[in-house]
């Protein structure tokens, strides 16, 4: 039996250094930065070895992303079989741990998963939703009084608290940076939700006095073809038409895509930090200024869809030249929340106030693009509540 055995658990073996070797690369260049030869090199294999085990590039990204919501799904499935008390507090606790450990595989899944064959994207999707689906009668279990979809919200929260290790580098001791993690889904899972008349967001101006100038119209027109479409997807002469312009004239606003993509991230980031300085002036203390920068901040993405784009953006698509800029200003709108939350919070240490503050941004950022939250009548609220319940003492 031993002798027999052997040689699968070889194979499968390899199959997952591989598959380590990829990710590490994938993390490091983007998946479109990496060969299939690159990652034979790495792993110390040639081409045709590497394709008995995979059949392409694609086929190892699914392997290392199914491989970890394999994980995910027996975490949930050891938590139902667990005791009544307590299970809930078992599968946060091995949530974060996985997301300590294996932040490479959580920041592919978020970043790369697009990248999937089709049928590989709906299988992902698939099994979510059905982890999610169980999550949601847990919670229910031990908060009755919530409805269904309001528990489902809370959920998908609690996850994207766990994912939020893949947008940043900050780290803290492995056993703190586990404990800090569950503190923060505990946080969401308790929250309270607003049953107010909904906030309306904001409209994006699309009239008034005067015309627009040719810049401006092309910028709109980008902004909501690369949302609505996905950069790759839209091509110059496309925005051209949607902006009544056409031809070689089109360039002489906007070299390129690329410039068009950094205009539009730009803009989203100067609005922000302008509404960012209006928080914190009009605010009488922290408490204060931490919920107004909520509210600022989930303006921006209800409001119109430029941060929503300039979030999504790939960094491979915006000019090296440009990407540094853009970078530093998006550290400097998170340090002024990280500095804002430890005069709040005196005791967090800056790296637990930053895990603490992206952990709050990432649920608005993907709560409003999860389709079965979107519609929510009430998101806008909901969002600030579930932020300031994250960064609240």
């Amino acid at each position: 039996m031993l002798t027999m055995d052997r040689p699968g658990r070889r194979q499968t073996d390899r199959k997952e250094q591989l598959a380590a070797v990829a990710a590490g690369l994938f993390r490091a260049r983007g998946y479109a930065g990496v060969g299939i030869n690159d990652i034979a090199a790495a792993a110390g294999v040639t081409g045709p070895a590497l394709y008995r085990h995979f059949a392409d590039k694609q086929a190892i990204l699914a392997y290392v992303l199914l491989s970890g919501l394999e994980d995910l799904e027996r975490g949930t499935e050891e938590a139902l079989a667990a005791l009544e008390h307590g299970r809930i507090e078992a599968l946060l606790g091995r949530l974060a741990a996985a997301s300590v450990e294996r932040r490479d595989i959580t920041a592919l899944w978020r970043w790369e998963g697009r990248h999937l064959k089709p049928q590989d994207q709906r299988e992902i999707a698939k099994r979510s939703t059905a982890v999610l689906g169980t999550w949601t009668k847990m919670l229910l279990t031990v908060r009755p009084e919530l409805a269904a979809p309001d528990a489902e919200l809370l959920c998908w929260a609690t996850l994207s608290v766990f994912g939020s290790v893949a947008v940043h580098h900050t780290s803290v001791a492995r056993q703190r940076f586990v404990a800090l993690l569950v503190d923060l889904a505990k946080r969401v899972l308790h929250a309270e939700l607003p049953s107010g008349v909904p906030t309306p967001a904001e409209a994006p101006v699309t009239s008034g006095i005067g015309t627009r100038s040719r810049r401006e119209q092309l910028l709109t027109a980008a902004t909501e073809l690369f949302h609505r479409n996905g950069f790759h997807a839209v091509s110059m002469e496309e925005i051209g038409a949607a902006a009544g312009i056409s031809g070689p004239s089109i360039y002489k606003h906007f070299p390129s895509k690329a410039a068009l993509l950094c205009a539009i991230a730009r803009r989203a980031a100067g609005r922000l930090a302008l509404d960012a300085e209006q928080a914190l002036r009009t605010s009488a203390d922290e408490t204060e200024a931490l919920r107004r920068l909520a509210e600022s901040y989930v303006r921006a993405l209800t409001g119109s869809f430029e941060l929503a784009v300039g979030l999504s953006a790939d960094r491979a698509n915006i000019p090296e030249r440009d990407r540094a800029d853009l970078v530093r200003v998006q550290r400097d709108y998170v340090a002024q929340w990280v500095d804002l939350l430890r005069t709040a919070r005196p005791g967090l240490t800056a790296r637990e106030a930053k895990i603490t503050v992206h952990a709050a941004l990432t649920i608005a950022n993907d709560l409003t693009r999860t389709r079965r939250i979107a519609s929510r009548p009430r998101l806008a609220m909901e969002l600030v509540a579930l932020m300031t319940a994250v960064l609240n003492d």
